[in-house]
């Protein structure tokens, strides 16, 4: 298929209303357009040389836990969840009750990322574990009982208060399952010979179209770009996560998606997909760069510390992970005495390492500023 030639879909009529019945994807690709080229290539040494970089900095996966939780707090906030992310590094008992609900679907959503890259060792990327990252993300919040980890098999829409004045209707629920099928083939069909990131690009949008469940696709969708990755071994490491971009260009990004549908102009959506892979990649290895430079020079900072440079490095070890804690965090991860991990604290908070974030003279908050700072630019 000639990508400027490609038919997105049709529209068939239903009971009282039209559904968008999706052209399927399972199929070699082809294009005219020399942009997509040059962004191909500038995409795919991007993301080769993030991936480098994820294998030669010293406790990765460390760093990758607070990129995860951005992602789910970005994409959760495309679809409308109001947390910040200093509420996501929070405990629940030190949340707000009237902001629980909105932090539990950002929880959800980070354990559903690494449940389901845990799983990617055991399965390969399909519709089977896509269903059981569904039923983590939907677990407890709202959309619990909009079938949580199955297809759905009744109508859904996208935007407007009905289906009648819909932005957007997917196809009927009867078509789902074949189509979910042959995006399924698409990823691992060896036999048609298209870049990995031109398949990615085509397999979110084909996604996001068939919208397969009744809530939860479009974190589901941006999920898939990173299990595709990781599966084909584009990243050894999971430290791509294309939310941030699409939530800064929410406009453009729903747009390019759009367009598809409305003017079969896929070459538009390839292009914004591959800039976001570029710039994404681009701000993950600055970010990586910025971590271990920061590390050292606190590392060394704490070697004034003495006879408490030891506990202190175990405590950065967790800051790394969570970079926010109060003294009884800091007591139990130290297996010290409350007196002992105030102690401790108070010598980072003068030396600049960690900074109370409360207010408050009891129940504080204290969070390593420097290193959280890199996660909201």
């Amino acid at each position: 298929m000639q990508v400027e030639n490609f038919k997105a879909g049709i529209w068939l009529d239903q009971f009282q209303y039209k559904s968008f019945s999706p052209a399927k994807v399972d199929q070699s690709w082809e294009w005219l357009d020399p942009g997509i080229n040059l962004l191909l290539e500038h995409s795919s040494r991007a993301l080769a040389e993030l991936n480098a970089l994820s294998l030669m900095v010293p406790d990765v996966d460390l760093f990758i836990k607070m990129h995860i939780t951005k992602e789910a707090n970005k994409s959760s906030r495309i679809e409308g969840t109001q947390t910040q992310m200093d509420e996501a590094i929070m405990r629940k008992d030190q949340i707000d009750p009237d902001k629980r609900d909105d932090w539990q679907e950002v929880q959800n959503y980070i354990q559903a990322i690494n449940t389901a890259i845990d799983d990617l060792r055991t399965l390969p990327l399909s519709t089977r574990l896509l269903k059981q990252t569904h039923a983590i993300l939907m677990e407890g919040v709202r959309g619990e009982h909009k079938t949580p980890g199955e297809f759905r098999i009744s109508q859904n829409w996208i935007g407007g208060s009905n289906i009648n004045n819909a932005v957007f209707v997917p196809p009927h629920p009867s078509e789902v399952p074949e189509l979910m099928s042959d995006l399924e083939k698409f990823w691992h069909n060896e036999t048609i010979q298209v870049p990995d990131l031109v398949k990615i690009a085509i397999s979110h949008y084909q996604f996001e179209t068939i919208h397969p469940f009744l809530d939860g696709n479009g974190r589901i969708g941006r999920l898939l770009i990173t299990l595709y990755l990781v599966d084909k071994k584009l990243l050894h490491k999971p430290a791509l996560y294309l939310s941030d971009f699409f939530e800064r260009n929410r406009g453009a990004y729903y747009d390019a998606l759009t367009v598809v549908r409305s003017s079969n102009n896929l070459s538009h959506w390839l292009k914004f997909f591959l800039t976001a892979i570029v710039e994404t990649a681009d701000s993950s290895k600055n970010t990586f760069m910025s971590i271990m430079s920061l590390r050292q020079t606190v590392e060394h900072e704490i070697l004034s510390l003495g006879q408490r440079a030891e506990k202190a490095k175990k405590l950065l070890l967790h800051l790394y992970q969570r970079p926010m804690m109060s003294v009884n965090d800091a007591a139990e991860i130290l297996e010290v005495t409350h007196q002992s991990a105030s102690s401790l604290i108070r010598q980072l908070e003068k030396m600049g390492i960690l900074t109370e974030a409360t207010g408050y003279e009891r129940n504080r908050l204290y969070v390593f500023d420097q290193y959280f700072q890199l996660f909201i630019k």
